[in-house]
């Protein structure tokens, strides 16, 4: 190996270590997420503490992975054991980040790896689509995109596992970094004009959300996300009525109302006091995430409560509509026609910014990932009485949207069923995992396998439907 070679190399493995690091880092972040936002707890302050003698932690104890290792699996300072979650999340979230940063930058576009074509793996505006691969450097604002969308599919996976409830700011968070990176790294591109790398084309990127081609597609999603602010605003001051607000006051009723279990044996528990029936004033054990995904399933309600979900989504529905025809009718009438005989249609002549149709692409993938999902929620309850999916599965799969596009959401929705199934069929050849899960690791997990699995996704879908199929 040559010198130069020889130092490349030590570059590479050092950025494989600070994705590594960066990695287990994040790890550490969601473990403190995944106990601390279910409780309603700040996750800033108090600092970190042993859960058990609530000593504050120092820095010695706070490094990822090793931390752990280090300690034994025990708390330096009250023996108390640690859970193995928390190094076995660090790792985990160390491996991911490193690993895609590995597949995307530093494999070629023609690799193999036991017979599997790993070179096609990395998204198009990584380059490999035209054998070159672009650097870090130029392409990462849709990497840190990615990276964050993958922390807390990661950390909603976990909470969602254990509570049945997906914090909302986990949602929010992803689309948020991509609706500031998307956008913004497209007018940078636009403004140095794309001069990401050279083909024989010339300069050119792909972008990462795919983006509309037509002014109609760039008022659709606006309108949509205006016609949502509009529901909120119709939400917030009485006008509609927030879908299953009254749940609170059912649940205590039903739990009243329900016969509470005897003794198993009376006369042992009169003549033991260790196992004596609690009095009155002893607090009642709180049901746990089961039982209370059990008793919302269990709400008599959920049609009713669905047509207050259709009033709120109607103002989105109406405003897109109309978001679409005045871009369309405005451009074209500022612009101009012109007749394509290609499609033997009027079409205008103003080009869509770059900037804007990342915009746009975001935009339109959150929509389109919600509404995916919030379309088998409203009708599967129409039609079986009780909640089909949850709201936060709708707050998921449109944050995937947001920072993949709709393409890659509507897809990773359609593969979490398959994902649930072999989880079902694992868990029936593995007693162990007979736990039932909720929708959401699903469907997290299916978007990562979207990010894994493209290029043979797009390869079945073509054979499928016998037609070319170019996913962006």
């Amino acid at each position: 190996m040559s010198y130069p070679d020889f130092i490349i190399s030590l570059f590479t493995i050092a950025q494989i270590v600070w994705f590594f690091a960066i990695g287990a880092s994040v790890g550490s972040l969601i473990n403190v997420l995944v106990y601390r936002l279910p409780l309603g707890l700040s996750v800033v302050t108090p600092p970190s503490r042993c859960p058990s003698c609530e000593t504050r932690l120092t820095w010695r104890e706070n490094i990822p992975i090793f931390g752990w290792i280090f300690l034994g699996g025990r708390c330096r300072f009250c023996r108390s054991k640690i859970s193995a979650e928390y190094p076995a999340v660090e790792l985990f979230v160390a491996v991911l980040f490193s690993l895609f940063f590995v597949l995307w930058y530093h494999v070629e576009p023609n690799s193999t790896f036991l017979g599997i074509e790993i070179g096609r793996i990395a998204p198009d505006w990584a380059g490999t689509a035209r054998g070159i691969t672009a650097p870090l450097a130029q392409t990462w604002p849709a990497f840190l995109v990615t990276l964050v969308l993958l922390g807390c599919l990661v950390a909603m996976t976990l909470v969602d596992a254990k509570t049945f409830t997906i914090p909302l700011v986990l949602t929010w968070t992803p689309a948020l970094v991509a609706l500031i990176a998307h956008p913004l790294h497209a007018l940078y591109v636009e403004l140095t004009r794309g001069r990401l790398w050279r083909t024989a084309d010339g300069w050119t990127w792909t972008i990462p959300t795919p983006g509309p081609d037509s002014w109609y597609w760039v008022g659709f999603p606006i309108g949509g996300i205006l016609g949502l602010g509009v529901s909120l605003l119709l939400l917030r001051f009485g006008f509609i009525t927030r879908s299953f607000s009254d749940y609170e006051e059912w649940e205590q009723q039903h739990r009243a109302a329900a016969p509470s279990e005897p003794p198993a044996d009376p006369a042992a528990s009169q003549a033991d006091p260790a196992v004596a029936p609690p009095s009155s004033s002893e607090a009642v054990p709180s049901p746990t995430a089961d039982e209370q995904a059990e008793m919302w399933i269990q709400y008599p309600h959920a049609r009713r409560e669905m047509i207050k979900e259709l009033a709120f989504l109607a103002a989105p529905v109406v405003f897109a509509l109309i978001g679409g025809w005045l871009a369309h009718e405005i451009i074209a009438r500022t612009a101009g026609w012109q007749f394509d005989p290609r499609l033997g249609t009027l079409t205008t002549t103003a080009d869509v910014p770059l900037w804007l149709s990342a915009l746009s692409g975001v935009l339109l993938g959150y929509l389109v990932g919600g509404a995916v999902v919030w379309f088998v929620r409203v009708f599967g309850s129409l039609a079986f009485g009780k909640e089909a999916m949850g709201l936060g599965d709708v707050h998921l799969m449109a944050a995937v949207g947001a920072c993949l596009g709709w393409i890659d959401a509507t897809i990773a929705f359609f593969l979490a069923a398959f994902v649930g199934l072999a989880w079902a069929l694992i868990g029936a050849v593995f007693g162990g995992l007979r736990r039932q899960l909720p929708y959401g690791p699903h469907l997290a997990v299916a978007s990562v396998l979207v990010l894994l699995l493209k290029p043979w996704i797009e390869t079945a879908l073509r054979a499928i439907l016998h037609a070319p199929i170019d996913l962006p």
